[in-house]
């Protein structure tokens, strides 16, 4: 696997459309990072690591409107690639839809979303973007 960010939004991705409750992911320190500050915003309603036989995985337990049924995440993109890195500064950083929506950005002060990262004043690789 080239893109392994691209990966686990897709599964979450197709996890949505599917209308899965909960998704699966293999783990890593980077998807452990970026499962966290989708849970502070809001966006998922739990998550858990899990590991067996030395696999480490994540468990997500989607987010949806008890009425409608629509899930708490509208889109969610991979924004830098791994043929196309994609860097901004703390005052470069993108503003999705007007600030309704957080891109998440990799620092050098950990993984942050992007008002995080401009109220600490730095910049770095902007993995994605979710609203």
């Amino acid at each position: 696997m080239t893109d392994p960010i691209a990966d686990y939004l897709t599964r979450v991705r197709n996890a949505i459309k599917a209308k899965h409750r909960v998704v699966e992911i293999p783990s890593s320190n980077l998807k452990k990072a970026i499962t966290k500050i989708l849970h502070e915003q809001g966006f998922i309603l739990s998550y858990k690591f899990e590991q067996q036989n030395n696999i480490e995985s994540i468990k997500i337990a989607l987010k949806y409107d008890h009425l409608t049924g629509m899930s708490a995440i509208s889109k969610l993109g991979r924004i830098s690639k791994p043929g196309l890195r994609k860097y901004a500064g703390a005052q470069d950083l993108p503003r999705i839809i007007n600030g309704l929506g957080i891109s998440i950005v990799s620092t050098s002060k950990g993984v942050l979303t992007d008002k995080q990262a401009r109220k600490e004043n730095v910049g770095g690789e902007v993995l994605c973007y979710v609203y």
